[in-house]
């Protein structure tokens, strides 16, 4: 479509400052968790500092690339050895998710014209989808969503060489987005390119075995993937490498698991239901739709409920998908009946029924700008702990701290058990006070006392200990 597209990179810089107001916000008010920006901060920071990552958090010393296989990380170190904040990874974030908007819609304009196209990125900027990523912290999968909108429009376009191009850097994303690869390569080959996409396909499920079954094994401490024991069906897995079902066991269950698992229990198919509805569910007439199904089978397979849901970051890599999907189907609705303004305006709609219930409805609260005056009184006490100091906090507290000292999480069993510093808030709600509840955080402090920590500051429920000798 001839003319300015302006409008489309307006678009992006102001979910861009949405996101960014959301996200910073969150930390800004100490609501940000050890699980996980606290650990992306260490990958993240031992990248800057020039060496393989490694998270406290985990466990001291812990090789992150025996977690997950996550390199693109590095990506960010740069930016972060010139702002060595928490923000830096907020705002890397923020600038990878909205400027993932931009391809879908300029392909949108191409095919459906400029109103068309501006309604499919707003609902896709404000999807619940990205809310829930953006509203929880950060995660490597933020690198997903550009690499998949480019790859999937330059599809739909009919440019299969640039499809490949996109998709091949999702192996450097994390080990299952591999999976996701092959099915782009599928469709390629189904498309026409049958070489290049027959080839993308074997190298997007090499890519996956390769990490899972030899990388990750290799640093991890256990010997293993970590996660076989959510996947093997082991109950409770730990992420530990513990589970009693091997990698064979599993990769032969897990598409079955997946799949009879779709509708059972009611929080997956629910989640499907939340998936399509944004679409006037028109995404299931196109073929891209198949690139979500690896996600999904994965995570209705696992044996983690967290994993079935719509909350946290989980669903962020299935709305590049969903929307590259919806974008063809309203195109090949068009060429049958000359306009999908109804469809359109459906699709607003479901995004601004579903706005009150995800995370971006928080920027419009009063609450989310009052800043509680414990605040300063933790900022207060977090200043006494020098830098390059051990420390075990509260797992709210961690994200304060990553930047400049060494943190790991209070009641960890991992943590170092003789860390020059403690910090914990007391008064942290039950629900965000993992991985303690009340009591046993009270008898783990008053055991720190009597095992050579001395009280530092008690003060508005936040209590410091130092170290004796």
């Amino acid at each position: 479509m001839p003319g300015s597209a302006w409008w489309v990179w307006a678009m992006a810089a102001v979910l861009f400052a949405l996101y960014i107001a959301l996200s910073v916000r969150i930390h800004e008010r100490i609501l940000s968790n050890s699980y996980d920006l606290g650990i992306f901060e260490q990958v993240v920071r031992s990248y800057a500092d020039g060496h393989l990552p490694v998270s406290e958090l985990k466990a001291p010393g812990f090789p992150v690339l025996g977690d997950h296989f996550s390199p693109v990380l590095a990506l960010v170190a740069p930016a972060y050895r010139l702002w060595r904040t928490p923000v830096t990874l907020l705002v890397a974030q923020a600038a990878l998710i909205a400027g993932s908007m931009v391809p879908l819609v300029r392909w949108a304009r191409r095919l459906l014209g400029d109103g068309a196209a501006a309604v499919v990125g707003a609902c896709y900027g404000l999807s619940w989808g990205v809310a829930s990523a953006i509203g929880f912290d950060f995660h490597e999968v933020a690198f997903a969503a550009p690499l998949l909108a480019l790859s999937l429009a330059a599809l739909g376009d009919g440019r299969p060489r640039a499809a490949v191009c996109w998709a091949l850097p999702l192996l450097l994303v994390k080990e299952d987005l591999g999976l996701t690869v092959a099915v782009i390569g599928l469709l390629v080959a189904r498309r026409g390119a049958r070489r290049l996409g027959l080839g993308t396909a074997a190298a997007g499920v090499a890519g996956s075995l390769l990490t899972i079954l030899v990388v990750l094994p290799a640093f991890n401490p256990g010997g293993d993937f970590a996660y076989w024991s959510y996947l093997g069906g082991a109950a409770g897995g730990t992420g530990s490498g513990s589970g009693d079902a091997s990698g064979g066991t599993v990769l032969a269950g897990l598409l079955y698991k997946g799949t009879i698992g779709l509708v059972t229990p009611e929080a997956k198919a629910t989640t499907v239901v939340l998936l399509l509805a944004p679409t006037l569910f028109l995404a299931l007439r196109s073929s891209l739709l198949w690139a979500a199904v690896p996600t999904l089978v994965w995570r209705f397979a696992s044996t983690d409920p967290v994993h079935w849901g719509t909350a946290y970051h989980y669903s962020l890599v299935l709305m590049p998908i969903v929307f590259a999907a919806f974008v063809e189907a309203l195109a090949a609705r068009r060429a049958r009946e000359g306009s999908v303004r109804r469809y359109l305006l459906g699709a607003a709609g479901v995004c601004l029924l579903l706005l009150p219930q995800y995370p971006f409805w928080q920027l419009v609260q009063p609450a989310t700008w009052r800043t509680d005056p414990r605040l300063a009184v933790a900022r207060r006490l977090m200043d006494r702990i020098p830098d390059g100091a051990t420390v075990q906090a509260s797992t709210l507290l961690v994200p304060q701290l990553t930047n400049r000292t060494t943190v790991g999480l209070f009641g960890w069993e991992p943590s170092r058990p003789d860390s020059q510093w403690i910090l914990v808030d007391t008064w942290t709600p039950a629900y965000k006070r993992w991985p303690l509840t009340v009591e046993i955080e009270r008898n783990r402090l008053n055991w720190q006392r009597a095992h050579g920590y001395h009280d530092v500051a008690d003060e508005d429920g936040y209590v410091l200990l130092e170290r004796t000798g």
